[in-house]
């Protein structure tokens, strides 16, 4: 039996804590990055999209910075933002009930995908790639050399779009 003391385990909680502090600030970091490309695209009449978050409300706060919440109302997205700063991507970042609705998505034909952030690389992985990664490269994760296909560049926000088609030249704005 292995014997921890009080004190480790609290170190190890506090690192934990600052783990997923330091996690959810990059996704935030990385939803606005999405949200400059939006602004970008309606400013130059590219397209009009709007990132919407999950609507949620806060029912009560409790310790620790710990609260209860609850959905008001299901997202209906076209396309979803993940972020690692680990060397490779899950996909089950994306969870079931996210796919089924970007499955419904792209069975009407709509543009759908995961916007995605490996480290400081960017992606725009079309929705039917993402479905189908292990039976494209034999695993439930990808690193961002298996993604660079789908690589965007970080100019204005990620701009999640260049690789859609369209010819817009975004190197001087």
């Amino acid at each position: 039996m292995i014997m921890i003391s009080t004190y480790e385990l609290n170190k190890a909680k506090q690192a934990q804590r600052y783990r997923n502090r330091q996690s959810n600030g990059f996704g935030k970091n990385f939803e606005k990055f999405v949200a400059m490309a939006c602004d970008f695209y309606r400013e130059k009449g590219i397209a009009d999209i709007s990132k919407v978050d999950e609507p949620f409300r806060v029912i009560r706060l409790l310790r620790n910075g710990r609260f209860e919440g609850r959905f008001t109302r299901k997202a209906n997205p076209d396309f979803e933002c993940k972020y690692t700063s680990k060397d490779r991507i899950l996909q089950s970042v994306i969870t079931k009930r996210q796919a089924e609705v970007l499955d419904r998505k792209y069975r009407l034909g709509g543009l759908v995908g995961v916007c995605c952030g490996i480290g400081d690389r960017y992606f725009f992985v079309p929705w039917e790639v993402w479905a189908n990664m292990e039976a494209i490269w034999s695993k439930k994760s990808v690193s961002a050399d298996d993604l660079r296909e789908y690589e965007v560049p970080f100019r204005q926000g990620i701009l999640f779009l260049v690789n859609i088609g369209g010819d817009y030249d975004t190197s001087n704005d």
